[in-house]
């Protein structure tokens, strides 16, 4: 069983960075899947941000995070980083990791039904 473990959440000001990382073990070698990040806002349905595919490292964005955002890896750490720059209060809400069973990321959007393994989320805020 995957144990997918979210980090680097907090509080941070309008315009400021946070880097969240996204550790996944449990007996898997990550190069044949893809990762992706979702967030979901208090009374707002989760939405996905970004993934990676961890064999080819082709990334794909939300339009929302676009030229903001920069998710990286290191198959060696079976880690998933996601750079947030440039935050704005909308980008508060808390960030899942989970991954997906193809080396690919899905073609027509990150969706919730096209990952199968979860992490607990870490909280971020942003707020002056």
């Amino acid at each position: 069983q995957l144990h997918i473990v979210e980090s680097g959440g907090g509080l941070v000001q309008p315009g400021g960075s946070l880097r969240l990382s996204c550790e996944v073990s449990g007996g898997i070698i990550l190069d044949y899947y893809s990762i992706g990040w979702f967030r979901q806002a208090p009374g707002q349905e989760r939405e996905g941000v970004s993934c990676i595919s961890m064999s080819s490292g082709m990334t794909k964005y939300a339009d929302s995070v676009k030229a903001r955002f920069t998710i990286s890896r290191d198959n060696a750490k079976n880690t998933v980083y996601l750079q947030m720059n440039s935050l704005k209060a909308e980008d508060t809400g808390s960030y899942y990791c989970a991954v997906r069973g193809f080396s690919s990321c899905p073609e027509d959007g990150i969706k919730n039904p096209y990952f199968g393994d979860w992490g607990q989320g870490t909280q971020v805020t942003v707020s002056s």
